[in-house]
């Protein structure tokens, strides 16, 4: 008796799911690359065709208080606001790159410069060999703007045209206006509160705390080496995070991403 009402619980969980995705992708104005076909991709991946890359580390300390999968569980939330706003195409995630300042913390992980401005040239040269000509990656970090700038030249050079989300700049001005920490751009009080809005449960508030790392270079928790000491591995002050900063931001950050594709849409090639 117990295992049939498991059974039957089971088949209305899994019904439940079907329709949640059935009901994202009747509202979606854009596709996943990765549910379609070859011929679909075919036929969608055209040059009038606009590419979105999502880029978010699933491996990079962000102090004790969030995980290692931040960025990417920020990169695929922001994926999905932009699936259902707009008409574009939405390829995998990629969830490594340059983050050279968290090495000294164990499960972060970094690709060389090279390495990593190389593995989104060859990303997007695949896909605009079948048509797209212009990309947008879905930014969720700092210190990967570098080789998005890099990969951008190089692209350039083959009349393909790629823009890129500034994290920092996307909500600015509204960051000018919530945040309380003297300041901070890592697993900080606008990181935490973003998280809070968009996972809560993968937020520990219990222990977040404030840091603000002594020295100048990559962070370590381990004192007496060069760089920039935190224990923590926080840059600002992780404590003065609220779910409704949180949503100020979020929405904000949305609105210039989508207000980044919608001009990448009329921008000329190179």
């Amino acid at each position: 008796m117990r295992l049939m009402s498991a059974l039957a619980i089971g088949a209305v969980a899994l019904a439940a799911l079907s329709g949640g995705a059935r009901a994202l992708r009747t509202r979606a104005q854009g596709v996943l690359l990765e549910e379609l076909t070859w011929i679909e991709a075919r036929d969608r991946l055209t040059p009038d065709s606009i590419v979105v890359i999502p880029l978010g580390a699933a491996a990079k300390e962000h102090g004790p208080h969030l995980r290692l999968r931040n960025d990417w569980t920020m990169a695929e939330y922001l994926k999905r606001r932009v699936l259902e706003q707009a008409r574009v195409i939405v390829a995998p995630t990629i969830n490594y790159s340059f983050y050279p300042a968290f090495v000294e913390y164990p499960g972060s992980t970094s690709l060389r410069f090279e390495t990593a401005r190389d593995l989104v040239v060859d990303v997007i040269n695949s896909l605009a060999h079948h048509g797209p000509r212009r990309f947008y990656v879905l930014n969720t970090g700092v210190s990967t703007v570098r080789p998005l700038e890099a990969a951008a030249r190089v692209l350039a050079g083959d009349g393909i045209l790629l823009r890129y989300t500034d994290i920092i700049k996307a909500s600015e001005a509204v960051e000018t206006i919530v945040k309380q920490e003297k300041e901070g751009t890592h697993a900080d009080e606008i990181e935490t509160s973003m998280m809070l809005y968009i996972e809560p449960g993968s937020v520990d508030m219990s222990k977040a705390t404030k840091d603000y790392p002594s020295g100048v270079g990559p962070l370590t928790p381990n004192p007496g080496q060069a760089g920039g000491y935190s224990p923590s591995g926080i840059y600002g002050d992780a404590t003065l995070a609220t779910r409704d900063k949180g949503r100020k931001v979020v929405e904000a950050t949305v609105q210039a991403i989508l207000q980044d594709i919608d001009g990448l849409k009329r921008a000329p090639l190179p």
